[in-house]
């Protein structure tokens, strides 16, 4: 995303966070409340410059709300943005974090995201209580990895498979989601093949599930039926796509499209693409249910998301459009219908009224 004025516009809050004391830079993004308050992970990563950082903060934020708005959920999107950089006190970047999510008093909820683990979330939850903390939250890789495997089993009947059985899958990027995708998968009776740049990674899958290694400069070189990225995102771009040797893409990344124009390129191509913000929402959905009913969603309810992923696929086929396009613009219906007027908690609202909590 290239953002400018008029993208900051859409949003409803830009934050820069700064402790030079520490080294600390941080972007906090809230795109849409209308539903509800946001939700978005905290992602800590080596951002070459500000505006980068920045521009990732958006996209993702902007993503979340989209996601929200097809799963159901009554909320919006939001992300946080830690720029990781030689001298960067860790600890001080996630309390700066907790202070200014706690500081909007529910409007936000945040968790983790690439480079933010148990500890840091631990940190986090010292400035607030908005915060998915694994020990109360549970470990939201979990629901994530089911949901994925639901939408890839959606995606295997579409491609004429009864279900996974035989499905030969290449899952790229073995974190706690995609290791625990491959079980799924090869419990299944799926032929999984796996690559990520940590090499050690792949061996302990291997030595566990006998599943196959593929070194991560192959991955396109290779046919198979469905690639899972379940990384980094942006990976499917204007090089990538001449090379792609598989016949549906379904992971759980985020912005796995680098553009929309990618996404028209798969559908001319006849590759199915699972929206990433329509499959990888089980963490979403999990920690969602968990801060604003205090319970975590039944199996069935993330299982749910197999069918969205289906019936997405399906009108895209039938209406000649990219499934990302369909998804989107369900999402935008489902934003359309209700005013938009920003989320604002109880608290917040009783004080802008002049009441006393």
């Amino acid at each position: 995303m290239e953002w400018n004025a008029t993208t900051v516009a859409a949003f409803e809050q830009l934050q820069i966070l700064r402790d030079d004391d520490a080294g600390v830079v941080a972007i906090l993004a809230i795109h849409d409340t209308r539903l509800g308050p946001a939700f978005g992970g905290i992602r800590r990563w080596n951002y070459r410059r500000l505006d980068e950082a920045v521009a990732d903060a958006l996209r993702l934020a902007e993503a979340m709300t989209l996601k929200c708005a097809v799963a159901g959920v009554p909320g919006g999107g939001g992300k946080t943005v830690v720029v990781d950089r030689p001298g960067t006190d860790r600890e001080a970047a996630y309390r700066l974090v907790g202070r200014h999510v706690e500081e909007l008093s529910g409007r936000y909820y945040t968790g983790p995201d690439i480079g933010t683990d148990a500890s840091d979330l631990a940190v986090v939850a010292r400035e607030t209580e908005f915060v998915a903390r694994p020990d109360r939250v549970g470990n939201l890789a979990e629901p994530t990895a089911i949901g994925v495997f639901a939408g890839i089993r959606a995606v295997a009947q579409r491609l004429g498979f009864a279900d996974c059985a035989g499905l030969r899958v290449l899952v790229q990027g073995l974190g706690e989601v995609g290791s625990r995708l491959v079980r799924l998968l090869v419990g299944a009776g799926a032929r999984v093949l796996v690559s990520d740049v940590r090499r050690d990674a792949m061996i302990r899958l291997v030595d566990e599930l006998g599943v196959v290694c593929v070194d991560p400069g192959d991955v396109f070189g290779i046919e198979f039926d469905v690639w899972s990225p379940c990384a980094l995102g942006g990976v499917v771009h204007d090089v990538s796509i001449p090379q792609l040797r598989m016949r549906a893409i379904a992971g759980s990344a985020n912005n796995v499209l680098a553009s929309p124009e990618h996404g028209r390129q798969l559908f001319e191509r006849g590759v199915l693409y699972a929206p990433d913000f329509v499959i990888n929402a089980g963490a979403l959905l999990h920690g969602a249910l968990f801060h604003l009913e205090g319970r975590s969603p039944p199996p069935s309810r993330i299982e749910h998301i197999g069918e969205v992923v289906g019936e997405i696929l399906d009108r895209a086929q039938a209406e000649a459009r990219p499934p990302e396009l369909v998804a989107t613009n369900l999402a935008l219906e489902r934003l359309g219908a209700v005013m938009h007027r920003p989320y604002m908690p109880r608290c917040r609202a009783r004080a802008a009224a002049g009441d006393t909590p």
